[in-house]
């Protein structure tokens, strides 16, 4: 894109309500965006950068990964996470309950149906990963058990 159509496309930008202009072409994609100056500058001037070419993916950092360490209880199904068999009811397992492997630890409802979901190892339970009535998928971590 040549210098005369980007500085065309800059004063757009600054003379419109718009915040934001992206525009892609055979030869490049060219981003504009409209910000203020630092605080050392009038609040009133604004400024504007013009954002490189997009990163391919392996540029593009990747994001910080926490390792867990202890058993992780995974969910079998997708469906609805419950703490306890019913509404009004204790929870199976709070943070520091020690279970057995088979002991049920919550209920993952699917079409209706409450299944039970136990405990593939013994151990002290670290941390719940779900919140009460949230929807869960196949795989999704529950519990991580030390």
């Amino acid at each position: 894109m040549d210098l005369r159509k980007l500085k065309t496309l800059i004063d757009l930008v600054s003379e419109s309500n718009i915040s934001e202009l992206e525009i892609a072409e055979a030869d490049g994609k060219v981003r504009i965006v409209k910000g203020y100056a630092p605080v050392t500058a009038p609040a009133s001037s604004p400024t504007f950068s013009v954002a490189a070419p997009a990163p391919t993916r392996s540029a593009v950092a990747a994001p910080e990964v926490k390792i867990e360490t202890g058993h992780i209880v995974k969910s079998p199904m997708v469906g609805t996470f419950y703490r306890s068999a019913s509404p009004g009811s204790e929870a199976f397992v709070q943070i520091g309950s020690v279970v057995k492997a088979g002991e049920p630890v919550c209920i993952i409802e699917a079409m209706k149906i409450m299944n039970e979901i136990e405990a593939d190892s013994a151990g002290t339970i670290r941390e719940i990963l779900c919140e009460n009535g949230q929807a869960v998928e196949f795989g999704q971590p529950l519990f991580i058990i030390e």
